[in-house]
């Protein structure tokens, strides 16, 4: 590493990449502006770190920030250095990585500071879904600067002292820091779902290198297998017990137990992560109704039913799934939509993006119904209706319009309230229902769910489910992009 560079932007570095890797890019890059006085000021590498290393031998570029450079404000300069990272990451194929900690834009240098800013911009719109971004937050990431996170694939933050913003929290109507914290890391990761990981800032750089061994280094050459050591045909004993805590079943699945899950504060009712099944990286979305403790408690229950939050959460995920070529398993359980007036105002619309989101992904789709499976929500979850290419289904689950109870009491209204015993009759029709419209064994007969198998040979099914379609081509009607 570059001796003209130090202070706490290159101690980030070496605790992400690994030792003795990066190389420096513009170490002698100072702001170029004259006005205001501003070349009486030190601005050694105008407030950014530039370079590349490597992540377990990956090759990777880093910017780093660094705030006692003027506030770590972006200049003109200082927005150019990493303008050329993201050129040379685009011409090589290999991640970016930005370590974040920036009071905003550089007031002395006005339109200069803008114009390469907006490059920026532009340079990571042109660089989403060609390579993968990361972004960490560490210290302030305000105002326009705030934005830069929401243009990457993934955000860390440091869960003490960083701050993310577009207004800051003292400047929004009503509001004061004291009253609701909007900046904080807390917030951004369980209000709005904007941050990945909430950590320390030294678990952030293991976290940061985990994600990195299972992505692939761009959207054409993929460096994500490892090899796998787990036995293919294990089997998973009690992982029927798991079809509420969809995160514990997941990572029971894949290799080695090994599970990175995203958005993980953010709409728990939807789970969605990275597991590995035969050493290749497979992308996960699952309904969830239980987070339980180690001992297998649970200790917060959801409803079994698809939220705005949680279905926008899913169709991120799955839209970058397809951009990088990441298969997508699905485990269903789920009976509806929640129904209340905040979420009436936005629920159709996140469905509609979450059901183009599977609809419209060409990567090999592995659904797994693990509970309930009813309505237009399990339609609209990687169903075989709009395009899931293996459906399984477990023995004692349900797909069907409703649960078999209700469609019973609907369907047999008058008879059941004419009936001495209207009880047992409900209970005699809802189970000739069930085993007529709503079982798996129906929807099986129909060709709606491809096998029904016992949970715990569920590894080995989809396992062998994603080896067949490895080679997996499906084109789609030409046309410039979808409008959804």
């Amino acid at each position: 590493m570059s001796n003209l560079s130090t202070g706490k932007a290159s101690e980030r570095i070496a605790g992400l990449l690994d030792a003795q890797s990066f190389v420096e890019i513009g170490s002698y890059v100072t702001a170029r502006s004259t006005d205001f006085n501003l070349p009486e000021k030190e601005t050694p590498a105008d407030g950014v770190i530039t370079g590349y290393g490597t992540i377990d031998g990956n090759l990777v570029y880093v910017y780093s920030q660094d705030a006692s450079v003027l506030g770590g404000s972006m200049g003109e300069m200082h927005a150019k250095k990493i303008s050329n990272v993201y050129a040379l990451a685009m011409k090589m194929g290999a991640p970016v990585i930005g370590l974040v900690d920036c009071a905003g834009l550089r007031l002395q240098e006005g339109t200069d500071a803008l114009q390469a800013f907006g490059e920026l911009y532009k340079n990571q719109t042109d660089a989403s879904g060609v390579i993968p971004q990361i972004t960490a937050v560490f210290g302030t990431c305000g105002g326009g600067m705030g934005v830069v996170p929401a243009l990457t694939d993934f955000t860390f933050m440091e869960k003490e002292k960083a701050r993310l913003f577009v207004n800051a929290p003292n400047a929004l109507d009503g509001n004061t820091v004291s009253k609701c914290d909007t900046a904080s890391a807390a917030y951004q990761s369980e209000a709005i779902g904007s941050v990945d990981v909430a950590a320390a800032e030294s678990e952030i750089f293991e976290e940061i290198r985990t994600l990195i061994s299972v992505l692939p280094a761009n959207n054409e050459d993929d460096m994500s297998y490892d090899e796998c050591t787990d036995d293919l045909n294990r089997v998973c004993d009690g992982l029927e017990n798991c079809a509420g805590d969809t995160s514990i079943a997941l990572s029971m699945i894949s290799d080695d137990n090994f599970f990175f899950e995203t958005k993980r504060e953010y709409a728990k009712e939807m789970v969605t992560g990275f597991i590995r099944l035969n050493g290749t990286t497979v992308g996960a979305v699952a309904n969830r109704s239980e987070i339980c403790d180690e001992e297998g408690k649970a200790v917060s229950t959801f409803d079994n039913v698809l939220t705005s939050a949680g279905c926008r959460k899913a169709a991120e995920f799955v839209e970058f799934c397809d951009a990088f070529s990441i298969p997508v398993l699905t485990l269903t359980n789920v009976k509806g939509y929640k129904a209340d007036m905040h979420q009436e105002r936005k629920i159709a619309k996140a469905v509609a993006d979450m059901t183009y989101a599977f609809a419209n992904a060409t990567v090999a789709k592995v659904n797994v119904i693990v509970g309930a499976a009813y309505g237009s929500a399990y339609v609209a979850m990687n169903s075989k209706s709009i395009g899931a290419d293996v459906v399984f289904a477990w023995p004692e689950a349900s797909v069907g319009m409703m649960d078999a109870t209700s469609a019973a009491r609907i369907i047999y209204a008058d008879e059941i309230e004419k009936a001495d015993n209207g009880a047992a009759l409900l209970a005699e029709k809802a189970k000739a229902y069930a085993e007529l419209q709503s079982s798996a064994l129906s929807a099986a007969k129909r060709g709606y769910v491809d096998n029904i198998i016992d949970a715990q040979d569920t590894r080995k099914y989809v396992i062998g489910a994603f080896e067949m379609l490895f080679t997996k081509r499906e084109e789609r009607p030409a046309k410039k992009h979808g409008t959804v």
